[in-house]
């Protein structure tokens, strides 16, 4: 087994038995690079059927690519696919181009979020974060009173079932599990690689420019790449990591906004 069959089957661990202990999940996608590979994951993990509802948050502020991806590959994979929105804040004009950024995701994706859990009685959420985009989830591993119900022999537990809790106690009693926590986005890529897992365009330079994340447009900003292939861009994380800065290949999204974010019940 090598590393990322390695990673593989950790992941596929968690996904499998979170649901063979709890029954009411869903999956959450993005349509971006992470939360597709774990889609690939999951499917992989249940014979090619997922048994829960996939959740994709539609601020309507994304690119017309990411509607299409998620359209042909809602077909193609059988996903149980549940759009969810704020029609409310989105009828009021609510948007990143007129509201502040906590503000506006609170609206557009906080709410929508809890409202499509609470509708379809989800109270576990499956979410491709990595552990090196979000280093303010990092910290707060460790094992939440939800996780000891769900494993209450914790010490035969393989080590990694640790890293899918955050330590919070939500007060809305819901559990959020990340099976992609020990990825780096070098191994996202080096495994999207290996699977040939389909990706947005957008990931690809095009005029000396690309994505590398993918979000609601008026938020996103192209950064200088000449890199036009899965291998080019994995080249490029290398060297950067080579070039020694902090040994970092990821684009950490901003503490204090995440940390709000969460604080109100997102991810």
């Amino acid at each position: 087994m090598d590393y990322l069959d390695n990673l593989e089957q950790r992941s596929l661990y968690i996904i499998r038995e979170a649901y063979s202990r709890y029954r009411n999940c869903a999956l959450l996608w993005s349509t971006g690079k992470d939360s597709t590979a774990m889609l690939w994951i999951a499917r992989k993990a249940f014979l090619g059927k997922i048994p829960f509802p996939v959740i994709h948050i539609d601020t309507t502020y994304n690119s017309k690519e990411v509607y299409t991806f998620r359209e042909m590959y809602e077909k193609e994979w059988g996903l149980n696919l549940i759009i969810a929105q704020n029609k409310m804040a989105i009828e009021k004009g609510m948007g990143p181009e007129c509201n502040e950024k906590s503000e506006c995701c609170e609206a557009l994706k906080t709410i929508a979020l809890k409202k499509t859990l609470e509708e379809n009685s989800c109270n576990v959420l499956l979410a491709g974060i990595r552990g090196d985009e979000h280093e303010v989830l990092v910290r707060e591993k460790g094992i939440s009173r939800q996780c000891m119900d769900i494993f209450p022999d914790t010490r035969n537990m393989q080590a990694t079932i640790l890293d899918m809790y955050q330590s919070e106690i939500k007060t809305d009693n819901r559990l959020r599990i990340h099976p992609m926590i020990f990825w780096t986005v070098t191994d996202i890529w080096h495994y999207i690689k290996r699977e040939k897992i389909p990706v947005l365009s957008r990931y690809f330079a095009h005029s000396g420019k690309r994505y590398k994340n993918i979000g609601c447009e008026p938020c996103c900003t192209p950064v200088d790449s000449t890199a036009t292939t899965v291998k080019k861009i994995i080249k490029e994380h290398e060297d950067i990591r080579a070039a020694g800065k902090n040994g970092k290949t990821a684009e950490p999204e901003d503490a204090y906004t995440i940390q709000k974010l969460k604080s109100l019940g997102y991810m």
